[in-house]
């Protein structure tokens, strides 16, 4: 399947999500999506930007836009992290990386001197019409959630 690309429609995907779920972006039309890939559950950064999506969450909902965290942890761990944290948003558990192919976010990273194959933190922003209209890519998680909804507020 080849990767998304912007002012293009996003192929149909299904996955599995938190709350015993299966995302369809088809069912999905009529409202505006963010997708944010993120490294792993319960880790600061990705903590930090999951509080700060989840606290515009309003702001988020009144634009009639959903929200959906992703990661390659499973759904356990999906549940646990979005309770902990009161995410109001679902998480989808992308174990065997199809998303992340998809939307081509895995990066050879290092850590510690060692290199290592992993999603690198970046947001996609699909319309009413599922057409990919912003994509960030090597996010830093400061501000990040506020810029998101500036792009969201200017569909």
């Amino acid at each position: 399947m080849p990767s998304v690309e912007l002012n293009h429609t996003v192929p149909a995907f299904e996955a599995p999500a938190t709350g015993d779920q299966t995302v369809q972006l088809s069912a999905l039309r009529g409202k505006h999506v963010v997708l944010y890939f993120y490294p792993k559950d319960n880790t600061p950064g990705c903590t930090t930007e999951g509080q700060d999506f989840r606290d515009r969450m309003d702001q988020f909902e009144a634009l009639d836009t959903v929200i959906f965290g992703i990661s390659r942890d499973g759904l356990r761990a999906h549940e646990n992290f979005r309770a902990k944290h009161e995410f109001p948003f679902h998480l989808i558990s992308d174990k065997d990386e199809t998303l992340c192919k998809l939307f081509d976010v895995i990066r050879l990273k290092k850590l510690y001197g060692k290199e290592y194959m992993g999603i690198d933190r970046s947001t996609f922003l699909i319309d009413r019409h599922g057409i990919l209209r912003k994509e960030w890519r090597g996010v830093k998680v400061n501000g990040h959630a506020d810029e998101v909804l500036d792009a969201v507020r200017g569909l």
